[in-house]
C-alpha cells in the first residue's frame, strides 16, 4: 500500500525532470518553446554564443516546462493563447504567473534582436511618435537605460504604446510584463522589453549591466518594433 502511494508522486517528479530536460513532452503541453530566430553565435560580440544558448535553451525552455506542467492543475490554460494568458494573469496562481510571464517575457526578447546590421531604423511614423514622447531618439534610449540600469534585482525595461497613442518607458519585476492585469504595473503594449536578469549578460559583463544596455542598442530589431508600433494603432 505506502508502495502504490508513493509511486504517483515519484513518477510525477520524474516526469517533469524529464520535461524540464527536453526529452518528452507532458501529454497536456499545449506551449511551446520557439526557435531562435537567428543562430546561437549570430548577435557577437555583444551577446556571446554561450550565454544565448543558455540562456534560451535552458531558461526559458524551463519557463515553458513549468507553465505547462501547471495545465493539470489549471485547465483553463488550454483555452488561452500566450497572449490572452498575459492579459488575465492575475486569476492564476503565482507559477502560472512567472512561467507564463517568462514565456512570453523571452520570446518577445528573441525577436526584437537580430544580428548587427539587419535590424533596419525607426518607421517614420514610430520615429514622430518617439519625438513627441521623447523629445529625440537619443533621449528614449538615454530614459531607457536609466531604467533598465535602475531595475533592482532582477527583471525587463519595456518601451510600451499606451491606450492614448503615446509612448512610455517603464520597467517590471521579475517576469512581470506590462500587459498583466496586476497592480503597481504600467499597462500597454510592449513594442521592445530587455531582459535585466543576471543570466541574460553575466558570463561576458559580469556586474557590469550598463555595458551590457549600451551593446544591446547595436541588435535592436527596428523591422520588428516598427510592426509591434503598427499593429498596437
Amino acid at each position: 500500500m505506502l508502495i502504490r502511494m508513493l509511486m504517483k508522486p515519484l513518477l510525477t517528479f520524474l516526469s517533469l525532470v524529464l520535461v524540464l530536460l527536453g526529452l518528452v513532452a507532458p501529454a497536456w503541453a499545449d506551449f511551446a518553446l520557439p526557435p531562435l530566430p537567428y543562430a546561437a553565435d549570430a548577435l557577437e560580440p555583444a551577446i556571446d554564443a554561450t550565454t544565448m544558448t543558455i540562456h534560451h535553451d535552458r531558461h526559458h525552455a524551463a519557463y515553458v516546462a513549468n507553465l505547462n506542467a501547471q495545465i493539470a492543475t489549471n485547465p483553463d490554460l488550454k483555452s488561452l493563447s500566450l497572449e490572452a494568458l498575459q492579459t488575465q494573469i492575475g486569476r492564476f496562481p503565482v507559477a502560472v504567473r512567472n512561467n507564463g510571464g517568462g514565456h512570453w517575457n523571452h520570446s518577445q526578447f528573441w525577436s526584437v534582436m537580430a544580428p548587427q546590421g539587419q535590424g533596419g531604423e525607426p518607421s517614420a511614423e514610430l520615429l514622430a511618435a518617439i519625438n513627441s514622447s521623447f523629445g529625440s531618439l537619443e533621449a528614449l534610449q538615454s530614459q531607457f537605460n536609466q531604467a533598465a540600469a535602475g531595475r533592482f534585482g532582477s527583471g525587463w525595461a519595456w518601451l510600451i504604446r499606451k491606450p492614448d497613442g503615446s509612448l512610455a518607458i517603464t520597467s517590471t519585476a521579475n517576469q512581470d510584463n506590462p500587459l498583466m492585469d496586476l497592480p503597481g504595473i504600467e499597462r500597454g503594449t510592449p513594442l521592445l522589453g530587455l531582459d535585466v536578469w543576471e543570466h541574460a549578460y553575466y558570463l561576458k559583463y559580469q556586474n557590469r549591466r550598463p555595458d551590457y544596455i549600451a551593446a544591446w542598442w547595436s541588435l535592436l530589431n527596428w523591422n520588428e518594433v516598427n510592426r509591434r508600433f503598427a499593429a498596437a494603432a
